[in-house]
């Protein structure tokens, strides 16, 4: 089975951290060795030279058309611009390649990691194949992107038509549904988890953060995720204003940050904030698996991969009661629900940390999730989309 997956979000050279997750799906996939993969990956880049001279698009800007054997195509972004126009942007720097491609050795399926822009880009491009097509749905490319005039629209066109859905939760189905689709043809398909990464560790919490250069003297808070209003990390850090004695490390990185640096000083806590930036994986789990809490106050998500990854360390949750909380925290090991409000947050921390589940008992709610689990589901849902 030959299959064109379409994502907008893929690691690369410039962003090693963008859409990580998407590349761990492909690669599990890949491993089954029942399917040929061709990723292409659009790169969206303003029109010159804005999109050469920019630093937030330089880098973006260098990558080759092939990388990795990655396709990279640019398609034209306009800045401060209606984003309606992006799936059509992508139709046609795509299609004459994927045609191409398609002439070449023929493609039995085209694959969607998001629903926005990928899906309706995802439609037309299949259409002009002659083959089916899928969309996964994540969380704010429901969400968000659904109230966006001119986008919703496209969005749920996409979803009708399309051969078959996916969402990482029933949540996530759930809102799918409520936009006029078959729930029939959705399928729940979880995420994994890199175990080589996020595991359990033998070492005692404090010796952690040692090798991690953070203080040792008091307990210790992280979130990770974009730096953006929908994360919340406003609540966490009022929150830590209300547990004294308590650190609190902030991975990530995004148009939040010199705002929430503010903050941490106008709460007088700036000295147990650590704004870490973005890091590799490898350092996110080093981190988790050193912090006695993982607070993550989201506004709207799928199920988060940063959910997974911290219980899989034996870190427990804080979370608010988005998308598919109530699916991955279903006893008191995982952690706690929610309001989204810093006195709720300061409450159920202060109850962790008092009554600290077993590092293992928090790891064994997540032990059915794995990337070798997911990427075998991948293709045999692909292998369904052949007899639709």
């Amino acid at each position: 089975m030959r299959v064109l997956a379409l994502s907008t979000l893929h690691p690369s050279s410039a962003a090693p951290n963008f859409g990580r997750f998407v590349q761990l799906s492909l690669d599990a996939a890949d491993e089954t060795g029942e399917v040929d993969i061709v990723r292409i990956c659009p790169n969206g880049l303003p029109p010159w030279p804005l999109g050469h001279i920019h630093p937030r698009y330089r880098g973006a800007a260098a990558l080759p058309l092939l990388d990795n054997n990655i396709h990279r195509p640019h398609f034209t972004l306009l800045p401060g611009f209606n984003p309606s126009r992006n799936a059509n942007a992508i139709v046609k720097a795509v299609l004459p390649l994927a045609q191409q491609l398609h002439d070449t050795a023929p493609f039995d399926v085209v694959d969607a990691q998001f629903f926005w822009p990928d899906g309706p880009a995802a439609m037309h491009i299949a259409q002009a194949l002659n083959v089916p097509y899928s969309i996964k749905a994540r969380g704010a490319d429901i969400h968000h992107w659904t109230t966006v005039p001119g986008c919703r629209e496209q969005i749920i066109k996409a979803a009708q038509d399309a051969a078959g859905l996916l969402a990482v939760s029933e949540a996530i189905k759930a809102d799918i549904t409520a936009l006029g689709v078959d729930p029939a043809k959705i399928l729940v398909h979880r995420t994994g988890i890199d175990r080589s990464l996020f595991q359990v560790a033998s070492e005692p919490r404090a010796d952690l953060r040692q090798r991690i250069d953070l203080p040792i003297d008091g307990a210790l808070l992280v979130t990770v995720g974009a730096l953006i209003p929908r994360k919340g990390q406003v609540f966490a850090i009022e929150a830590l204003a209300q547990v004294p004695g308590t650190r609190l490390a902030i991975i990530g990185d995004g148009p939040d940050l010199s705002m929430l640096r503010q903050l941490a000083k106008d709460q007088d806590v700036a000295d147990r904030v650590h704004f870490l930036g973005s890091l590799p994986h490898s350092d996110i789990a080093r981190h988790v698996q050193a912090a006695d809490v993982c607070v993550l106050p989201s506004e709207s998500e799928g199920i988060a991969n940063a959910w997974i990854e911290a219980l899989a360390c034996g870190t427990p949750l804080v979370i608010t009661d988005a998308g598919g909380a109530r699916e991955v925290i279903t006893g008191g090991a995982g952690g706690r629900i929610i309001e989204r409000n810093a006195g709720a947050i300061a409450y159920a921390v202060r109850d962790l940390l008092q009554n600290p589940p077993d590092r293992a008992d928090v790891a064994a709610v997540v032990a059915d999730y794995s990337w070798e689990r997911n990427g075998k589901a991948l293709v045999a849902y692909w292998r369904s989309l052949l007899t639709v």
